[in-house]
This record gives C-alpha cells, structure tokens and sequence, in this order.
C-alpha cells in the first residue's frame, strides 16, 4: 500500500544532518547512520544489529547483577549499537563512554566492544549501587552524570533530554524501570572461583561467605 510520513532536517551543533520523522527541537537523541557518517537519525538505524552483541550483553549484566532488558536498552538509545559512534559530547563506542569513565575502567579502546560493554555495565552497576538500585537515578546520572541528580536533590534533573532519556529507557522496558523498593536488600558478594576472584550481587541473603550490603532497592 502507497505510504507517506513528514520528514524533518536540520544541522546539528557539529554541522551534521539530522533527520527526523519529528520537528526540529523535539528532545530526542540522535543516532549515527552505518556507512553515511554525514547523516544522524532521531531513530536507530541498525536495531537488528543488536543480535551482535547479546553474549556480550548477557555476560557482563549477569557479572554485575544489572538486568539485560536495561543494558540493551542503554545501548540502543545511546548508540543504536554501533560501536564507532561518537557524539558531539565526546561520548564513544556502544556504551557513549565519557573520557572519564574510559579513563576509571581502564578502556584501552573504547571502540572495542568487548571493553565498552565491560565498562559501561560496570559504570551502571557503580551508580545503582549509588542510588539503592534505584534505576530510575541511575539512568538519569548516566545521561546527566552524578553531579546533576545529586543537585537536585537525588532525582531526575528537570533538562529535557534527561528525563526523555528515562522515559525512552522506561517505555524500552516495557515500564519495568523501578524506583527504589524499600525492605529488599541487595547483597554484594565476593567469592572465589578456580583461583579468581567473581563479584555477584544478588537480593537473597548469602548463607556464608564475604558479603556487603549495598542498600535497598
């Protein structure tokens, strides 16, 4: 059947072409087009690509007690997984890592997927560690970073393109994304496996072993 949308462009602050099935000033992330590094998108141009990166996904969320449906779903807004991907702040790779948290993680390439996911799952699990597993304020800190929803009073800054970055995430998630649940603890354990150290977390209390409590969620 015959179809027809409105397309919108625009320039981006960068001078790269923006389009768009929104009008222009709607707060949405853009997304770099495979093969036309000229051309962003206010939608993820290869979703399919995602299949890519699943053991990667499923390894490192499983590592870090961080739900796989949440990790995906960070990766696609922030790259739409592609792992070149740079934004006008300086964020790369599938994750968007920030030079500071390439730096903390110790991300020799941020490009490598394999070091991004490692890094940019460990960054997630460090800042819902710091908010009591609260997902919502850790997803906004991860667009807007600690500094902002600790200013506003640990909650979701007021700046569009944060809150319509948790709003996607929530709506990606099929609205799973959760507050803090007071009375469930989260257990940080460290256990030794063929001579290596492995962290869990978990929110069932450890029958032995070293353990820390991280909170409530």
């Amino acid at each position: 059947m015959p179809a027809a949308a409105q397309i919108y462009s625009w320039r981006d602050a960068n001078g790269t072409l923006v389009l768009s099935n929104k009008r222009p000033g709607s707060p949405a992330p853009t997304y770099s087009v495979p093969q036309a590094p000229a051309v962003r998108t206010t939608r993820p141009a290869a979703a399919a690509r995602s299949s890519e990166y699943d053991d990667l996904i499923v390894e490192h969320a499983e590592r870090h007690g961080v739900r796989t449906d949440l990790v995906r779903a960070v990766m696609q807004v922030e790259s739409g997984f592609n792992p070149h991907a740079r934004s006008s702040k300086g964020a790369l790779g599938l994750m968007q890592l920030m030079p500071t948290t390439i730096q903390q993680f110790g991300v020799m390439n941020p490009f490598n997927p394999i070091e991004n996911v490692r890094a940019g799952v460990a960054y997630l699990r460090q800042l819902l560690d710091r908010y009591g597993n609260n997902e919502q304020l850790a997803l906004a800190a991860y667009n807007a970073g600690p500094t902002a929803v600790d200013r506003h009073g640990q909650a979701v800054p007021p700046y569009r393109e944060t809150k319509a970055y948790v709003a996607r995430i929530n709506q990606m998630t099929k609205g799973r994304l959760v507050e803090a649940r007071a009375g469930t603890r989260i257990y940080r354990v460290t256990e030794t496996v063929d001579g290596r150290t492995v962290t869990r977390y978990t929110d069932q209390r450890p029958a032995g072993g070293s353990y820390e409590v991280l909170g409530t969620r």
